[in-house]
């Protein structure tokens, strides 16, 4: 699985970070950063929560 943040759409709301920080972070100008790498298995269901969570709909993930 990958997962990518849509840095057009996103708030800055921090949703992403706080529900999944092994994958998502902040960047220093206040919007989320997604890994710059595949979803490690173990963070797929908490990434898949953080992707529902969005309200802005801006994480992309592809399986």
């Amino acid at each position: 699985m990958e997962a990518a943040v849509d840095r057009k759409r996103c708030l800055g709301c921090e949703s992403c970070s706080q529900i999944c920080p092994a994958v998502f972070s902040m960047g220093e100008d206040g919007f989320a950063l997604g890994p710059s790498r595949p979803v490690k298995p173990e963070h797929e269901d908490i990434c898949r929560l953080a992707d529902e969570n969005c309200p802005m709909e801006a994480i992309l993930i592809t399986e």
